[in-house]
């Protein structure tokens, strides 16, 4: 399919979302199952240090882009390997939710949003700080409603499939992720926190820590990231622009990979279609179909509340990255949102 696209256009957006203090600064890239097309930069890395551009190598915490980039890659694993089925009721075999509330949803629920949880999220506030306390009350909690009535985005869907990863795998998420889907694929800069002090000047700054009167960098702004410490499947992880365009090539091409991770086109394939029936929002397995688009133009999204999200269009064969650190100045999700949707349909008209 031939390749147009009005990097002018994207400049100018992304320039306008930086003199109107959107975010400090914002990378972007625009490719197909052959790589990277376009890509730049418009900004600077931290408004205390004017001085310091953005930079196509800048490290950012790509926050929810965790629950795709480990979570539903892990999970991918799981299933291409036989070991997991969606439909199965998670207390058939997992001894740690038998008897328990979470006993009748499935994989497919959790990965829908579609498994009632409840939608309470401040851990610390309902378990403690122990982390084993904490997974005693993620996975003990009774359900907010019957798992399949309704679909309701909660965090606590990626934490579970996390663990249930961790249990069906013996591994760590993050390890498990590191070998099976980030090593293989090249993602050489792509890990949790937190980061080693010599990464943290490539770091993009995240929001005001009022403990330390610093803002966050090289350590994951999501408090149940950093109670877990620093590893989980709500966030957590840290990323740069090259690594994700490797991981994004791979949904278009997963025969290009030179070392394929370990899921494939079967389980982009399932994921990459509306699983939620006539419930709204529409949902993929833990991919949505991006805004303003039907689920027949086939473009899905995913989003970080740092000010992170990445998009797919196999009918297009493209994809798209914007990297911003738009919590430097804000948690108010329309201006970005705004910035977002005109990307979209710049790189996707």
């Amino acid at each position: 399919m031939a390749f147009d696209l009005d990097t002018d256009r994207i400049h100018q957006l992304l320039n306008e979302g930086v003199r109107n203090r959107v975010y400090p600064g914002a990378v972007w890239a625009v490719g197909d199952s052959d790589g990277t097309r376009a890509s730049g930069t418009v900004g600077i890395l931290d408004p205390a240090q004017p001085d310091e551009p953005m930079r196509l190598d800048t490290v950012f915490d790509v926050a929810s882009l965790t629950k795709i980039l480990a979570v539903w890659s892990a999970v991918g694993t799981l299933v291409e390997d036989g070991k997991l089925e969606l439909d199965v009721p998670l207390g058939d075999f997992w001894p740690e939710v038998h008897g328990h509330p979470l006993s009748p949803v499935s994989t497919r629920h959790l990965l829908t949003h579609t498994a009632g949880l409840p939608l309470r999220a401040n851990l610390k506030n309902l378990y403690g700080t122990d982390p084993q306390d904490v997974r005693d009350g993620v996975l003990h909690e009774a359900l907010h409603r019957p798992p399949g009535q309704a679909v309701e985005y909660t965090d606590r869907a990626a934490l579970i499939l996390g663990y249930l990863a961790e249990h069906l795998s013996g591994e760590p998420l993050d390890e498990l992720a590191a070998t099976r889907i980030w090593r293989p694929l090249g993602m050489t800069a792509t890990r949790f926190g937190p980061l080693s002090e010599a990464s943290l000047p490539r770091c993009a700054p995240t929001e005001l820590d009022e403990s330390t009167g610093a803002h966050l960098r090289g350590t994951a702004h999501d408090f149940s990231a950093r109670l877990l410490g620093g590893a989980c499947g709500i966030a957590g992880v840290f990323s740069v622009l090259d690594d994700l365009a490797a991981f994004l090539r791979h949904l278009l091409d997963p025969d290009q990979s030179p070392e394929p991770p370990g899921f494939g086109p079967a389980w982009i394939k399932e994921s990459l279609q509306i699983h939620t029936g006539r419930l709204t929002p529409a949902r993929g397995l833990f991919w949505h179909p991006a805004p303003e688009t039907t689920p027949a133009q086939n473009c899905w999204v995913h989003y970080g509340f740092t000010g992170t999200g990445m998009w797919v269009a196999p009918a297009d064969d493209r994809w798209a990255v914007l990297l911003t650190n738009k919590l430097y100045y804000t948690r108010d999700r329309e201006p970005l949102t705004d910035v977002r949707n005109a990307f979209r349909r710049i790189v996707f008209a």
